[in-house]
């Protein structure tokens, strides 16, 4: 995809949800052949990503990897999608994105198929995009944080680094037990 085609993507409107919803009742292929079906991360915190390879935001694979080494152990899942959606800077091949982000990044975190996050975009991209309070990818590595329960907890443009403070409180916080304390 071109940048007059990457453009066009900022014309086309998504119309917001007015109530959230589930998040984790999609499945979505993985980069090296399968399909994850997203109920099995619920009760988790899950951090989604749209990624790409030939992009100066690429070495954000870096923080998402560190972030997936800090907080993996206490149930943090991150989820990445490769998308050419921003003037094609996605490599073609599967193999081929799978290599470079474990020669590069030492990425041991879900990769899943290449897919459209914005232009035509897979029904899990569609759905996170109208949460309540969310958007459509504005470029590659946009976050989306979601909850255990599969509700959108919070958004971070492409410009905000995995380990940005609001990221990682963010995180903290979804990741913090939810009970009753009796005193």
């Amino acid at each position: 995809m071109g940048l007059l085609s990457t453009a066009k993507l900022y014309l086309r409107r998504t119309s917001a949800l007015e109530e959230p919803t589930d998040l984790y009742e999609h499945e979505i292929g993985l980069l090296e052949g399968g399909t994850l079906d997203l109920r099995e991360l619920r009760g988790r915190p899950t951090l989604f990503v749209n990624t790409a390879s030939k992009c100066g935001l690429t070495p954000q694979f870096a923080g998402l990897q560190d972030l997936y080494d800090t907080y993996g152990s206490r149930g943090l899942q991150i989820v990445g999608t490769p998308s050419g959606d921003f003037a094609g800077q996605e490599l073609d091949d599967d193999a081929e994105i799978a290599a470079f982000c474990q020669r590069n990044y030492g990425v041991s975190f879900t990769i899943t198929e290449k897919v459209s996050v914005r232009a035509d975009p897979h029904p899990l991209w569609d759905d996170l995009a109208r949460q309540p309070g969310s958007a459509p990818p504005t470029w590659n590595f946009s976050k989306y944080l979601v909850g255990g329960d599969g509700k959108l907890i919070a958004r971070f443009s492409s410009r905000v680094a995995p380990d940005a403070t609001q990221v990682t409180e963010a995180i903290e916080a979804a990741l913090k037990p939810k009970g009753r304390f009796s005193t």
